[in-house]
């Protein structure tokens, strides 16, 4: 049996769409950083695209208020690298904001730390 090369994916568009853009931004903000310092130890943990593509949530490790001022002031450059290294109709508008679920571990961690200190 012939194999189709239809449009099949082993995943939604979006998920690929969420890496290819999580890529090219970590990218960018290497090179970015050699003239900001303020977005030198930025770490993108993951993007979430809405499925009409218009918005993209591109989240951080950690976001200071310095380093999202920063981004916010780049935004556009970002958005235009985007928007040149890929085929999409329009570059979705980034947003960012610090990873809740590395927060949430984080108070996990406390947590947990707090309770084996307790019985000891």
């Amino acid at each position: 049996m012939a194999h189709s090369s239809g449009s099949r994916h082993p995943y939604p568009r979006t998920a690929r769409v969420n890496q290819i853009l999580r890529e090219i931004i970590s990218d960018e903000l290497v090179r970015l950083s050699d003239i900001d310092e303020r977005l030198g130890l930025l770490t993108v943990t993951g993007v979430d695209t809405t499925a009409d593509l218009s918005q993209a949530m591109v989240f951080f490790d950690s976001l200071s208020d310095e380093a999202r001022v920063a981004l916010d002031e780049r935004r556009a450059q970002i958005q235009s690298s985007v928007n040149v290294q890929t085929r999409l109709k329009r570059t979705p508008r980034l947003t960012f904001m610090a990873d809740p679920a590395i927060a949430s571990g984080a108070a996990v961690e406390e947590i947990l730390r707090r309770r084996t200190h307790d019985d000891e």
